[in-house]
């Protein structure tokens, strides 16, 4: 069977030259101008590069993948499709977090990779350093005791990464790259959005197979007919052979990237919608809409919106999750399940900016993750209620020689009996003051006794008296709400 040419992915940290190696291999001089500095899309590419073997041009596929570790299902599933990785390390700044993220990936997907140690031109840098840390990841490099490749080089100048291709293509050969050109096409789906004119897009890369002009296509969540084809390059072509990335045209509605989709068959789908219950078992809840330019963006962010730190007694639920601007209907949603809409590089149509002021309807949008990040977290911070544990119904107020006083009791240090009629009161705890359902006030308890007994805390039945400090009037028949 005849050899496919191999898939390359490159992993790494954010800043350390991802992109930039990625430029330069591609020969052009407009590095990707990340938002907040980080490449936030998937997006492939084929080269030609001599074999240093052969002699012979021999293509190579590159997926470029974000180097965020908020963004880890994407690099995993760029991981999956990729024969070879190349994993960059910034010889100015070593081994990170996302780093180590990316060896754990690569070895839990059991990719071949190989290390280029990058900005080796940058002044006071040490190699052997990296070589070292990495060592202590437990990637053990060829020279240094393993098996690993490894090569220097400075994707700003270009010195060494022709080696660098070298050794991807030596590697590629000692994997077993065929495929069968008479197969129906399978591969994966890279990402999804909706044209306005052209409809569902979905870049793909096909990894057996022959993709042809006119194939029914079908994915876990989609299916369709390939109604238009084209290369990388934006070119109209009839078919696409295995390594190569492309655009189809003509699936019925947007497959989730990550996807693996198969040419030839016309199956239906079964679609299961998650039916989210909106309403909010507390007021402490948020709830979100999530928007994104494409799926796998608003996979990621869906990702981080999930693992987003809360209180126990708090929780964050997305509502709905889709591809596109922000329109009327998401707002629509918004109003009837007490939403936020977050937009990550989306525009709002007129009509839905309208019904959100009128309804007043929070949207966060951005370009940058960290600033929707910062802005889901205030909306869940002022959402948060303390919990009530402890309620104490005040029975009487008196003054310091214990005769009881009028209700408008002077403000300052006070002396109360209440009785505790649910969960529990603790001395020295502070305390909200609640009068006809509305909280007017704190106090703090300065002596908490039962019996004319210091007491550390008084359970639900129990009477007590309290000496309390508060620049609010107590009245008689307000409420302490002790809260967690």
């Amino acid at each position: 069977m005849p050899k496919r040419s191999p898939i390359i992915v490159i992993m790494g940290s954010v800043d350390h030259g991802k992109t930039t190696l990625l430029d330069y291999i591609r020969k052009t001089n407009v590095a990707a101008k990340e938002a907040g500095g980080i490449t936030q899309s998937i997006g492939a590419y084929e080269i030609v590069h001599p074999s240093a073997s052969s002699g012979q041009a021999a293509r190579i596929t590159f997926i470029d993948t974000p180097g965020h570790e908020a963004f880890g299902k994407m690099k995993t599933r760029g991981a999956h499709v990729a024969d070879v990785a190349i994993l960059v390390v910034a010889a100015d700044d070593g081994v990170q977090p996302q780093t180590k993220a990316a060896i754990k990936i690569l070895k839990e997907t059991k990719t071949t990779f190989i290390v280029a140690i990058n900005k080796i031109d940058k002044e006071g840098v040490d190699p052997n350093k990296i070589k070292n840390e990495l060592m202590q990841s437990e990637v053990f490099l060829e020279g240094y005791g393993g098996d690993v490749s490894n090569q220097e080089i400075s994707a700003k100048s270009g010195q060494g990464v022709n080696e660098l291709l070298d050794l991807v293509l030596l590697a590629s050969e000692l994997e077993d790259l065929e495929y069968d050109p008479a197969k129906p096409a399978s591969g994966l789906i890279l990402e999804s959005k909706m044209d306005s004119r052209r409809g569902v897009v979905a870049t793909v890369i096909v990894t057996d197979g022959t993709l042809r002009f006119g194939d029914l296509i079908s994915t876990e969540s989609a299916n369709g007919k390939v109604k238009m084809l084209e290369n990388f390059l934006g070119k109209a072509v009839k078919e696409i052979s295995p390594s190569s990335p492309a655009l189809i045209f003509g699936l019925e509605s947007l497959p989730k990237a990550g996807e693996n989709f198969v040419a030839g068959k016309n199956e239906p789908n079964i679609k299961i919608k998650k039916v989210i219950a909106a309403s909010k078992t507390s007021e402490s809840d948020v709830n979100v809409i999530l928007k994104a330019d494409v799926s796998g963006s608003l996979e990621a962010l869906a990702e981080i919106v999930k693992s987003l730190p809360l209180k126990k007694t708090q929780k964050i639920e997305i509502i709905e999750e889709s591809v596109g601007d922000i329109t009327d209907g998401d707002v629509k949603l918004a109003i009837s399940t007490k939403a936020v809409i977050v937009g990550f590089k989306t525009k709002i149509t007129k009509p839905a900016e309208a019904l959100a002021l009128d309804h007043k309807i929070k949207i966060i949008q951005s370009e940058i993750v960290y600033d929707l990040l910062k802005v889901i977290e205030q909306e869940l911070a002022k959402a948060y209620l303390p919990q009530v544990v402890g309620r104490l119904e005040i029975l009487a107020i008196f003054g310091e020689s214990g005769k009881t006083t009028p209700a408008k009791a002077t403000a300052g240090k006070q002396i109360i009996g209440g009785k505790v009629i649910e969960g529990v009161i603790l001395n020295k705890s502070t305390l909200a003051i609640e009068r006809n359902g509305s909280v007017i006030g704190e106090l703090k308890i300065t002596n908490l006794q039962q019996g004319k007994k210091d007491a550390g805390k008084i359970e639900t039945g129990n009477e007590c008296g309290l000496l309390v400090e508060s620049t609010t009037k107590i009245a008689k028949g307000d409420l302490l709400l002790y809260r967690t």
